[in-house]
């Protein structure tokens, strides 16, 4: 049975492992402590961009299929950031040819298939650690993005028809009728001839010289 010798180095090379499965990271993980290197997972394609100019990690190991941002763009976006990125894609063999065209269009410098192995990574080491291709797909980079429309708001329902307002009663203008001057000015001397002989009969009665009794009838006459 062959055994691949555990090589000791000092944990400071950091590798970021951004495949969305446990078991891969747990196997990568073990794969790298034993090469002497640290590891850093995330699960999410956006973050990993995120994470990638934070921990300024040597090796980065990705897959296509990531929440929020596919592996081929979180890898050209790597590259755009830091043109050294070191970027390793691990694949299934059903999607292996895939995953071969994101890999030459972000220039990784390898592909693993699953399931990972030590001694796959110990083949392809020298290559994984030699030169860094160039990323062809840098150019198209904005193109890869898909194209978020904006949302349209909602069209709200219309409005009821309202009935009609009732027609306003017509108020009939009032009718002012203007007083007669000349019957006015008749009842106001007649008015003020009763008042001037009302005075005269009262005087006259005071001194006794005149009876009212007598004139009662007479003014009632006149005031009517």
């Amino acid at each position: 049975m062959y055994h691949t010798p555990c090589v000791q180095f000092e944990m400071s090379r950091v590798a970021l492992v951004v495949v969305g499965n446990s078991i891969l990271e747990g196997r990568l993980r073990n794969i790298m402590s034993r090469r002497g290197w640290s590891t850093e997972i995330c699960q999410d394609g956006d973050k990993a961009v995120d994470e990638y100019v934070r921990l300024k990690p040597e090796l980065v190991f990705l897959v296509l299929d990531l929440p929020t941002m596919d592996g081929h763009i979180a890898a050209l976006e790597m590259r755009e950031t830091d043109s050294n990125a070191r970027i390793i894609f691990v694949s299934s063999k059903t999607r292996l040819s895939k995953t071969q065209d994101a890999a030459y269009s972000s220039g990784a410098v390898a592909t693993l298939i699953t399931p990972v192995t030590f001694s796959d990574i110990d083949e392809k080491w020298e290559e994984i650690m030699g030169d860094i291709p160039a990323a062809p797909g840098l150019p198209d980079l904005d193109a890869l993005y898909p194209e978020l429309e904006e949302p349209t708001p909602p069209l709200l329902p219309p409005l009821p028809e309202l009935p009609p307002l009732p027609a306003l009663p017509t108020v009939p203008e009032p009718v002012i009728e203007k007083p007669k001057k000349k019957r006015w000015r008749k009842l106001k001397l007649l008015i003020l001839s009763v008042l001037i002989l009302s005075s005269a009969l009262g005087i006259a009665h005071y001194l006794e010289y005149v009876d009212l009794q007598n004139y009662y009838d007479e003014l009632l006459t006149i005031i009517n």
